[in-house]
């Protein structure tokens, strides 16, 4: 984890890396609460069975899931010691170019694409990456906006 002691100082890394997490599993416990909680119960996810005979092989992570780790990731990726607060501001767009097959391991690389003061801190949009380890594309890209609050 990378440790920034100033929101102000990344305003200077604008078009740089600020962090890279450690590696996630997304095994099949993971997908099947992901299921239970969105309600997103379609075979490709949870019918281990049926998947093996699809397209992939085997069961494959819902898009909403590994975009769901995006929190987590970046959490484990960077921190600003002396914001109070962060909060998801939202998110200009998301492509999932490959699937997550289950058992994957997945990590985030977060750019920072522009650092905006605001009234009380700064308004971070970053590009971040969700890479599967041994993959070839990515499993999500997004353009995720956050406001800090120091």
């Amino acid at each position: 984890m990378t440790v920034y002691e100033h929101l102000a100082d990344l305003a200077a890394l604008q078009g740089q890396v600020i962090g890279t997490s450690g590696w996630v599993e997304v095994d099949q416990a993971r997908i099947d609460q992901f299921a239970q909680a969105t309600g997103d119960h379609q075979w490709i996810h949870v019918d281990r069975a049926r998947a093996a005979a699809g397209p992939f092989g085997t069961t494959v992570a819902h898009g909403f899931l590994t975009l769901s780790l995006l929190s987590d990731l970046a959490t484990d990726a960077f921190r600003i010691a002396d914001t109070r607060m962060g909060l998801n501001y939202g998110l200009d767009r998301v492509r999932f170019p490959s699937p997550v097959p289950v058992g994957s391991r997945l990590r985030a690389v977060c750019v920072l694409d522009r650092h905006e003061p605001i009234e009380g801190g700064a308004q971070l949009t970053l590009t971040v990456t969700i890479e599967r380890q041994g993959g070839a594309k990515p499993a999500c890209v997004a353009v995720w906006v956050t406001r800090h609050v120091v």
